[in-house]
């Protein structure tokens, strides 16, 4: 079983931690509430930490003489400056983090789809979408790091790429910090194949950095080698790009089985490639075959267990754990 290094994640307060929200309120936050016991929190409260009580009249983003301001829809009091200056005071501070999951369309800190109002008034048209001020900061403060809001954390793909993502990057923080050559050499090493899945231009660009023909010193090539992997995490994989690299791993042991076994193993590739199936009779039948045949360098590998298998969640329309829909 792997050991995965603990994520720093700065979240919104209201989602789990405190009674923060405009009304008093709290969210119910189910992927806040699976990370606790595997991620540091930072959680911060923007609209509190500038001052607004709890409750609060509600913010709301308004577009005046072409410019957006933050008010308050009730008292009309502006706190664009005030939020301006905490983003700027907080980011600026916080230290290494590894991702960020913000609260949903919030006005302060949803990073898309929140509204912009006409004017202060409570009855006053929309006109358009934003983000944020908070999340908007965030964005543009840290465009390589994986920053979600914990609506599209309900998507199952959506929450895959910003696990996957946010356990990797951890890891390299790690390995940052360590400053040995070794530590590079093996988080390249194992992260080969998920990295493959991502990008294989990108992937060979940092296999050219970890063989360092130049000599460079170890932060020279770190620095460089950071670049490279946001890049190569940048964008979610194709589901083509899956089969490729599960192909690849094939090759190992095509060798070493039976007709069979072969015939399985493309049979759950094909039904993946037609919807029918999800990857993971295929990247078990992988997993199995590294064990049979002791393939210590593809047992190593992260593609088989990119992020805490506490946090692998079954889909409860397909799982036998499901009510008994006929009783």
């Amino acid at each position: 079983m792997r050991k995965f290094v603990r994520p720093k994640v700065v979240v919104s307060r209201c989602l789990g931690f405190d009674h923060c929200r405009y009304n008093g309120g709290i969210i119910s936050s189910p992927i806040v509430a699976n990370l606790m016991e595997y991620v540091e929190f930072l959680p911060v409260c923007p609209e509190v930490e500038i001052g607004l009580g709890v409750p609060r009249d509600p913010l709301r983003i308004i577009l005046e003489n072409g410019e957006h301001r933050l008010i308050q829809s009730t008292s009309g009091r502006d706190v664009t400056e005030a939020m301006e200056a905490f983003c700027t005071d907080f980011l600026g501070s916080a230290g290494e983090i590894d991702g960020f999951i913000l609260k949903y369309r919030s006005p302060s800190c949803g990073i898309k789809d929140v509204k912009v109002y006409q004017s202060a008034t409570l009855k006053s048209a929309v006109i358009g979408k934003s983000s944020g001020y908070f999340g908007g900061a965030v964005l543009k403060a840290f465009p390589y790091l994986p920053v979600e809001d914990e609506g599209r954390l309900r998507n199952s793909r959506i929450k895959e790429h910003f696990m996957t993502r946010l356990f990797m990057l951890a890891a390299f923080r790690n390995v940052k910090s360590e400053g040995r050559m070794r530590d590079l050499v093996t988080f390249h090493s194992e992260n080969k194949y998920l990295l493959m899945v991502y990008s294989q231009e990108e992937l060979r660009k940092l296999g050219t950095i970890v063989a360092n023909k130049e000599k460079k010193t170890f932060q020279e090539l770190v620095s460089e080698y950071e670049k490279h992997l946001y890049s190569a995490l940048s964008r979610p994989p194709k589901y083509t790009s899956s089969i490729n690299v599960l192909m690849h791993a094939f090759g190992h042991f095509s060798e070493k089985l039976s007709s069979q076994e072969k015939a399985l193993f493309f049979d759950w590739i094909q039904k993946y490639r037609d919807g029918k199936a999800s990857l993971c009779p295929a990247i078990s039948t992988i997993r199995s075959w590294a064990v049979r045949f002791q393939d210590q360098y593809l047992t190593n590998q992260t593609l088989f267990e990119p992020y805490p298998e506490g946090l692998m969640e079954v889909d409860h329309i397909d799982s036998h754990l499901r009510a008994d829909l006929w009783e």
